[in-house]
Parts: structure tokens; sequence; C-alpha cells
């Protein structure tokens, strides 16, 4: 099942880049024997200022055809590290093919897009900077993976 990671903002050099390719690297080593992966990060700006409907629709563009769509939302749900990766394998074993994880801008994502959504996801009540957002979703993957893959990586 390929993973995209659909987020509003461009990430420039510096230590949360560092993080997400550190962690989108072990993620698909580790899910690749497992059926999950590769993790494609696409990242949409909207210059012209609409606004969360601009970003929708940018983002929307970026989201592949089938895909299964999943934001991160405050309203999302709350979960485990190994609740997270069931979902994962209970998404990949279903026979998706593809899931798409949205990450929003400053203002979230626009309402009619979250309606799409199949899944909602929260990693807490407070709202996190979307760079933070993509850092935390990337290490949850790789967890994910591990989990599913048996290795020590996570500990309960």
């Amino acid at each position: 099942m390929r993973v995209t990671i659909c987020a509003v903002g461009r990430l420039r050099a510096g230590p949360e880049r560092t993080l997400i390719d550190d962690y989108q690297t072990r993620f698909d080593r580790t899910g690749r024997g497992l059926g999950l992966g590769p993790l494609k990060i696409t990242e949409v700006e909207d210059r012209k200022g609409g606004g969360m409907g601009a970003e929708a629709s940018l983002l929307e563009r970026a989201i592949p055809n089938g895909a299964l769509i999943c934001t991160l939302d405050e309203r999302g749900k709350l979960m485990s590290s190994p609740d997270f990766a069931k979902l994962m394998a209970r998404w990949r074993d279903t026979g998706r093919s593809d899931v798409a994880f949205v990450i929003g801008g400053a203002d979230g994502i626009d309402p009619e897009l979250r309606a799409k959504a199949d899944d909602s996801l929260s990693f807490g009540k407070m709202v996190w900077p979307h760079m933070l957002a993509r850092v935390m979703l990337t290490e949850q993957l790789y967890r994910a993976a591990s989990i599913l893959s048996g290795a020590p990586y996570h500990r309960e």
C-alpha cells in the first residue's frame, strides 16, 4: 500500500527536514517487506492567498486517485501507536493500494475536504504546527511498520 502525505507548505532545510527524511527512509526500508510504502510527500502552496478553499483544491489534486483519505485534525480520533499500526494493516489487508494523509495549513483543513475523508486522526487536543505534524506522522508511520514487523523499536 503506497502512502502519500499531502501537506500545505514547503519544508525547508533544517531539523524538521532531517527528521522527516530519516523516518521516511526507515519507513520505506521497514515497510517494503510488509506491503507498506513507499512513502511520498507532496507539498502544495496557495500562492494567491485563497485560504482553506484554495488549499483544499490543491490538496485534492495531490491525493492519488482512489486513495483512502485520512486527515490530521484536532477533531480526529486519538489512538495509540499499536492501534495505528493495526489500522494501517487493516487498510492494507482490505486491498487499499493507496492511502493519503492530509495535513492542512495554518487554518486547518477545509470542511468540505474533511467531509470527504474516510478517516481522521489527532495527535491530541493541542494544535501542532504543520511542520511538526509531518515529523510526528512520519515517525508514527515508521513506528507502525516497526510494530507490524516485530522489531523492538516500539516498547510498551
